[in-house]
């Protein structure tokens, strides 16, 4: 039977146009309706399978007034407007859309939208439930495992990561007073690497004694339901001392999810996620959280009689999942790996955003080798290196004689790629004649040879990857909406080099080490010279870049260690310093400059929002301790 679909237009000689073209297509239709008020009713008679939404409707109310309402019960829809400016693309893009259709369209287009809009329906159920199962089967299995109570606890911890990521996670910090406390604390070092810390070791972190502590949990009052706390909510909850505000200070925090659980003996007992990103938390992991709330509550009742009454069990070690030849530690860089692993496993198409030389490539290396494909054909394709002409031929193959100097038959990538993954490399220079074509093959999944009248079925995973912002393509018309929807199932953004400067160290260590191997040298490290100038530089090329210095610097060095590096010298400006000149200073001068940069646009002020202690990310107290020890002058001082 097929689906069920509204359709929302105020105009009725369009709406009973498209009543026309779905009804010969075998759908079937719940009602037209000119407004939101008039399709709200509808609904309430019968809830449809898909909504065809016109953004402009009679009345106050528009399409995307009425899509919030559809997003949120899960009601699966497809706009349909004659405005497609980047302003009406944005608004409507905030919905969550399932599709995007431009009037005109044919109804080969409106047909397409739909299966699509059926596809990325089904995968967000599928993948919801394919969540909740995963996780539920981590927790149960943890019951069974070796290991002492923290251990068990962590491992509770990296089964969330995956799900509801944190960078500071407090477990159990309920009532800290009680003589049987077992609260623990996790702060996130690296992938799957954590400090565990008891009530003893966070008092030796934080600079505080036990019973300091304990006089902070009386303002924390006991939360009743799961909450999320972010931007303002997370400023007013840490005004006053507390837990709360020391974790969020000791560990520069900015958001918190919080999931408050009752166990048998009714003493309440929290998992309290914290996130160095103002944005970290969804509704969706809060649902996610409730629906699993039982599952988690029912693991920690089994642990806690485990640890009652078998303390002191071996450690067993647990398999890591790795990431071979991505290099860092830094926060940002590990929210990419939870979403390598999360989406790894599943067929999901997947989108890999960044600049160029951010190591889109080696992410997609990554999803294909952690995934039930590993060992299949991995095929890739730089669209932006063949010209236009010869990529279908690349991409789909083609029959001996279908052009000229087409002298034999060729097998082209989808059909390499079969049962493994293709990457697509730089998409979105991708000619538009070419979209279509590559659209018909991710939806029926078949090809035909250029010059071939058969068609092949083909299973590939797509992986595409583009330094291009792709909405702005959409709405410059140079790249295909239906297409973008199809590839941005699973988007990934990678992390420019300047926003993750504290993984430079260990990337130079790294491309030193395979250079210096690769030459037939035996070099043991880099100058602390070398060092401050590409922490000051500001790696334009990112990744790519550095690689290609660090490997001219092996080639030069005449000694054991690298003792010069050649950076591309900066124009300067006008009330600024060359750029090499700053990176002879000291870490401590470039901190004071910086610091007194950010006073200067702040005029001084230390506190509130939009001063230099929120700029800076650091807590206002702290601040002007660094403004005192670096000899800061009074008048930037408030």
């Amino acid at each position: 039977m097929k689906e069920q679909i509204l359709i929302v237009e105020d105009q009725f000689v369009e709406a009973d146009y498209v009543r026309l073209l779905l009804e010969q297509a075998g759908y079937g239709i719940t009602g037209m309706a000119r407004s939101v008020d008039q399709a709200l009713e509808l609904i309430k008679e019968k809830k449809p399978d898909f909504v065809l939404l016109d953004i402009f409707l009679k009345g106050k109310q528009t399409g995307i007034d009425l899509a919030k309402v559809l997003a949120t019960d899960n009601i699966p829809f497809v706009f349909l407007s004659a405005n497609s400016n980047e302003e009406v693309l944005n608004a409507a893009k905030q919905t969550h859309p399932y599709g995007f259709l431009v009037k005109p369209f044919r109804e080969k287009d409106l047909l397409v939208a739909l299966e699509i809009a059926r596809y990325r329906h089904a995968h967000s159920m599928d993948a919801r439930y394919h969540k909740e199962t995963e996780l539920r089967k981590l927790l149960k299995s943890i019951v069974t495992d070796a290991g002492t109570w923290p251990e068990k606890l962590l491992r509770i911890a990296t089964a969330l990561q995956s799900f509801i990521p944190f960078d500071f996670l407090a477990v159990g910090f309920d009532n800290i007073k009680d003589p049987f406390f077992k609260g623990r604390c996790f702060l996130r070092t690296g992938f799957d690497e954590y400090q565990e810390m008891g009530l003893q070791e966070l008092a030796t972190v934080t600079g505080m004694s036990g019973d300091a502590l304990m006089a902070l949990q009386a303002p924390d009052a006991v939360a009743e339901v799961a909450a999320i706390y972010k931007e303002a909510a997370f400023e007013n909850i840490c005004r006053q001392p507390s837990l709360r505000k020391l974790f969020a200070d000791s560990f520069q925090l900015r958001s918190h999810l919080e999931m408050p659980m009752r166990m048998m003996d009714r003493k309440p007992f929290s998992f309290c996620l914290f996130s160095r990103r103002p944005d970290a938390y969804t509704t969706e992991q809060l649902e996610l959280f409730e629906r699993i709330q039982f599952s988690l509550m029912q693991t920690i009742e089994h642990l806690l009689q485990q640890e009652m009454s078998e303390a002191g069990k071996l450690l067993q070690q647990e398999t890591k999942t790795r990431f071979d030849g991505i290099v860092g530690k830094s926060h940002l860089l590990l929210n990419v790996f939870d979403y390598i692993s999360q989406v790894a496993p599943s067929d999901t198409s997947v989108l890999i955003l960044g600049e160029s030389g951010t190591g889109k490539e080696k992410i997609a290396d990554c999803i294909h080798n952690l995934s039930a494909r590993k060992g299949k054909p991995f095929v890739k394709l730089n669209c932006a290196a063949l010209p236009a002409t010869l990529i279908e031929s690349e991409l789909f193959g083609h029959e001996k004689g279908a052009f000229t100097g087409a002298l034999e038959k060729r097998i082209g990538k989808f059909e390499r790629a079969d049962k493994g993954t293709l990457f697509l490399d730089e998409v979105g220079e991708m000619p538009v004649e070419l979209q279509v074509k590559l659209l018909r093959v991710l939806q029926e999944k078949e090809i035909e040879r250029v010059g071939g009248r058969d068609t092949i079925k083909v299973d590939v995973r797509i992986i595409a990857a583009t330094n291009k912002n792709l909405e702005k393509e959409v709405a410059d018309g140079r790249f295909r909406l239906d297409l973008y929807y199809r590839l941005n199932v699973f988007p990934i953004t990678l992390p420019p080099l300047r926003d993750r400067r504290e993984d430079i160290p260990a990337l130079g260590y790294h491309f030193m080490n395979h250079y210096s191997h690769k030459a037939g040298k035996k070099l043991s490290g880099i100058s602390d010279n070398v060092l401050r100038k590409m922490m000051a530089y500001n790696w334009p090329g990112n990744i790519r870049e550095l690689e290609h210095l660090i490997e001219r610097s092996v080639l030069l060095s005449k000694g054991p260690v690298i003792e010069e590096i050649l950076l591309p010298t900066v124009t300067k400006k006008q009330g600024t310093e060359d750029a090499q000149d700053a990176a002879m200073k000291t870490i401590v001068e470039n901190e004071k400059d910086y610091i007194i940069s950010v006073l200067k646009k702040c005029n001084g002020r230390i506190w509130g929002p939009g001063a230099a202690a929120e700029i800076l990310n650091i807590n206002p107290s702290t601040l002007k301790s660094k403004m005192k020890k670096l000899g800061i002058k009074k008048e930037y001082m408030e």
